[in-house]
Parts: structure tokens; C-alpha cells; sequence
């Protein structure tokens, strides 16, 4: 695998299992972004899809999660992302849409890892 930085997509649960709980949800974007620490001192460039998506969904008047901006938006922002990333890194939990992440990463032949300590340090 090259040892150049990549873009890797940080997925895993965000909105699944929270009953639409803002602040559940808001728990599961913290266990998102605490990958991307670790990533970043891999020497990759990490991304979560929420951190596109929401600010695309608050811009667009979106208001409710579930509305019909929210479907319009948040899954796919995380497709279109795929076609700039390197790399998936899936965490642990049900979700549906990083279950679809993984789909279309290996459909596209990027590397898929489900640990931290499985992602090889850029040089």
C-alpha cells in the first residue's frame, strides 16, 4: 500500500440506534471524531461524512433528523465522499449507512480497516 497521506472515511454509527435522540447522537459523533486523532498522527487526512452532511442539511432549511432534506443529504454526501477517499476505517456498531460505506468502498476496491493499529502511518 503507498505510503502517501489518504483521505480515510471515518464510519460508524451515528444516527442508528438513537432514536433520534439529539444528544445520543451527538455521543456517536464523538466516538467518530475520536478517530480522527489517531488517524491524523498516522499522517492521514480524516472525514466524517456528518461533518460535510449537517452543515448541508442546516443550510438547505433542514430542521427535523429524518426529514426529507435529511434522507436527501446525509447518506448520500457520504457516497460522493467515497469518490475522493482512500480508505474506510469502519468502528463498532449497527449502521446501516457505514454498512453501505463498506459496500461501496470494497465495490471500488479501497482498503477497508476496522482498527486504528490496522492503518499503515503515511511517510
Amino acid at each position: 500500500m503507498s505510503k502517501k497521506p489518504m483521505m480515510i472515511l471515518i464510519a460508524g454509527p451515528y444516527r442508528s440506534g438513537t432514536g433520534d435522540d439529539p444528544t445520543r447522537m451527538a455521543a456517536n459523533l464523538r466516538r467518530l471524531e475520536a478517530a480522527a486523532w489517531p488517524l491524523f498522527q498516522k499522517g492521514h487526512v480524516p472525514m466524517i461524512g456528518e461533518w460535510v452532511a449537517l452543515p448541508v442539511w442546516h443550510g438547505a432549511g433542514g430542521t427535523a433528523v429524518g426529514d426529507a432534506l435529511y434522507d436527501r443529504i446525509l447518506h448520500p454526501t457520504a457516497g460522493r465522499l467515497l469518490q475522493h477517499c482512500d480508505a474506510v476505517l469502519r468502528l463498532p456498531g449497527d449502521s446501516k449507512g457505514a454498512d453501505e460505506d463498506v459496500r461501496v468502498a470494497r465495490e471500488r476496491g479501497l482498503p477497508v480497516f476496522f482498527d486504528i493499529a490496522e492503518v499503515p502511518a503515511a511517510s
